[in-house]
């Protein structure tokens, strides 16, 4: 298959598009965040590491040690999600606003686009050296030769409807 190098322009992206891409895209995002936090945290539970942060509180002198419970960070961990997804979502929407201001007045960003085509790839024009009958008579280039006159046309005859 031919390769077309082709270059294209970004003038304008829809503002609602980027909104439900990147809300989905978010959300995706903020359920990997919650779901590697939760593993993280059954790690770090069956690894015993808040006992014994607990103890080593209690070495150094802390009365009451340090509580590391885990439905307190699980919820610290998906409210952070939801206004990260949120947040995110209308930043990246605002981008795209801004982004149509900015190429109104510069024009957009210009983009390289590799085409595949089944045909062969025409660069030039095709020359074909017969004279047409609507072009004018051309002049010769080589000295001596006079160019041929164009054929005189035909007058039309005009029709009337009855």
């Amino acid at each position: 298959m031919a390769v077309q190098r082709v270059r294209r322009v970004i003038r304008k992206i829809d503002p609602w598009t980027v909104l439900k891409v990147s809300m989905v895209f978010n959300l995706i995002m903020s359920l990997a965040f919650v779901l590697g936090t939760v593993i993280f945290w059954a790690i770090f539970v069956n690894a015993g590491i808040p006992e014994k942060i607990n103890e080593l509180a209690l070495l150094i002198g802390l009365e009451n040690g340090i509580n590391l419970e885990g439905a307190i960070y699980f919820r610290i961990v998906v409210l952070l999600a939801v206004v990260g997804t949120i947040g995110m979502t209308g930043f990246i929407t605002l981008g795209s606003v801004v982004y149509n201001l900015i190429s109104d007045l510069v024009g957009g960003i210009e983009v390289v686009v590799l085409e595949e085509t089944t045909g062969p790839i025409v660069t030039r024009p095709v020359m074909s050296f017969a004279a047409r009958k609507t072009e004018p008579p051309r002049r010769s280039i080589l000295p001596g030769l006079k160019p041929k006159k164009p054929a005189e046309p035909t007058p039309e005859v005009e029709r009337t409807a009855t």
